[in-house]
C-alpha cells in the first residue's frame, strides 16, 4: 500500500491561546496589532468576507483541525502517515504592527505550534513562521528551531509588500546561510498578492471563484525572483517548497524562463533556470491529473502530494481513493516518490 505524507495541511491557531503565552506587559500590544491587521484586511476586502465557513466542510468541523490528538485520529482515518502543518493565522504582517517588543509575541506563536507537534513529532511537522523584519533575530530563531528538530520555515512570499527588500538582497544572506547549513527547508505557501484584492472586490461569484483562482499563478513571481537573481547560484544548498500552487502551469513557465535566459543578461545565473528549479525547488498539489501528466517536464522528484486539510479543495477523508484515481497509469516507483518519498527526503520524515 502506498505510504501517504501530506506536504500541505493546516492547523487552527486560537489567538487567545497564543495570547496566554505572551508576557503580560505585551498583551495589549498583541491585541492592538491583531486588531490593526484585521482592520487592514477588512479594508482590502472592501467589506466582503470570505472564510472556510462559506463551505460546508466535514473537515472544517473535525476536532483534528485544532486538537493534536484528534488530528492524529483524522490522519489515521485518511490513511496519512505524516503531515507538514501550516498555521491558519498569518502572523507575518502583524509583527510589524506591534508597538514595543514583538519578539516574545513571535515566540509565542512558535511555541504554541511546537506544543501541537510535540504530540507526535514523527507525524506532525510544523512549518514555522520566521519573521524577516530583523535578520539577526531570524537567524537566531532558525538556530533555535533547528535545535528543536524543525524541518521547515514559512517565509512571506512578497517581502516588498511589507516594506522589506526582495530576497536577492544581501541583507538576507546570513539567513540563507543558516538555512542551508541546517538543512531546514523554506516554504512559500499560496497567499494573496495585495493587488489581487481588487479582483476579490469585483468578483461577482458567490464564493469569489475568480479571485481564488489567481494566487497560485502569482507564485510564478517568487520562483523567478529566486532563480533569475542568481540567489540560488550563491546558495546552492537551499531547499524551497512552493505550497499549494498545483502543477499544470509550471512546465510552461519554466520553459519561458529557459528561453528568457538565452536572450536576457542575468548576472550570476550559470545554469538554465529549469535546472535551478529541479535542484532547489519542489511543488505541492492535491488533485491535478493534468499536472501529473506533465510530471517529467517538472521533475518527478520535485512534486509533493498533499491533502490541504481542511480547506475546500481537501481530499480528506477520501485521499486514498483520490490518489488511486490520479495515479492509475503512473508507475509505482514514481507514485511512491510523489506521495511520500520526496516529502520524506526534504523534511526528514519517516
Amino acid at each position: 500500500m502506498t505510504k501517504l505524507i501530506s506536504a500541505d495541511s493546516h492547523v487552527a491557531v486560537r489567538l487567545d491561546a497564543v495570547r496566554e503565552r505572551v508576557p503580560r506587559p505585551l498583551r495589549d500590544a498583541f491585541d492592538d496589532a491583531i486588531a490593526a491587521q484585521a482592520r487592514a484586511d477588512a479594508e482590502l476586502r472592501g467589506g466582503r468576507t470570505l472564510s472556510l465557513a462559506d463551505w460546508d466542510l466535514e473537515a472544517f468541523r473535525d476536532p483534528g483541525y485544532h486538537d493534536p490528538v484528534a488530528r492524529l485520529a483524522a490522519m489515521d482515518r485518511d490513511g496519512v502517515q505524516a503531515e507538514v502543518l501550516y498555521s491558519e493565522v498569518s502572523a507575518f504582517r502583524s509583527f510589524g504592527l506591534v508597538r514595543g517588543d514583538w519578539k516574545p509575541i513571535s515566540r509565542a506563536f512558535t511555541d504554541h505550534l511546537t506544543d501541537f507537534a510535540s504530540h507526535d513529532p514523527d507525524r506532525l511537522a510544523v512549518s514555522y513562521q520566521v519573521p524577516v523584519i530583523d535578520i539577526p533575530y531570524a537567524v537566531a530563531e532558525v538556530e533555535r528551531l533547528a535545535g528543536l528538530g524543525a524541518r521547515s520555515v514559512h517565509l512571506p512570499n512578497f517581502p516588498s509588500e511589507v516594506g522589506l527588500p526582495d530576497y536577492h538582497d544581501p541583507v538576507y544572506d546570513p539567513l540563507w546561510g543558516v538555512l542551508q547549513e541546517t538543512g531546514i527547508s523554506i516554504s512559500h505557501h499560496l497567499g494573496n498578492r495585495l493587488w489581487l484584492y481588487d479582483v476579490m472586490r469585483r468578483d461577482p461569484t458567490p464564493q469569489a471563484a475568480i479571485f481564488t483562482s489567481m494566487p497560485a499563478l502569482a507564485l510564478s513571481e517568487v520562483i523567478a525572483w529566486w532563480i533569475l537573481t542568481g540567489t540560488l547560484e550563491r546558495f546552492p544548498g537551499l531547499k524551497i517548497v512552493f505550497v499549494e500552487p498545483s502543477l499544470y502551469w509550471v512546465p510552461g513557465f519554466l520553459a519561458s524562463l529557459d528561453r528568457k535566459s538565452k536572450v536576457y543578461d542575468l548576472p550570476g545565473v550559470r545554469m538554465k533556470p529549469s535546472d535551478y528549479f529541479r535542484r532547489n525547488m519542489a511543488l505541492t498539489f492535491m488533485d491535478d491529473e493534468v499536472g501529473l501528466g506533465l510530471r517529467h517536464m517538472i521533475g518527478v522528484e520535485n512534486i509533493l502530494w498533499s491533502t490541504d486539510f481542511p480547506h475546500p479543495a481537501t481530499t480528506w477523508p477520501n485521499s486514498r481513493d483520490v490518489v488511486d484515481r490520479q495515479f492509475a497509469e503512473i508507475p509505482e516507483q514514481e507514485r511512491e516518490l510523489i506521495c511520500s518519498g520526496n516529502a520524506a527526503r526534504i523534511y526528514g520524515l519517516k
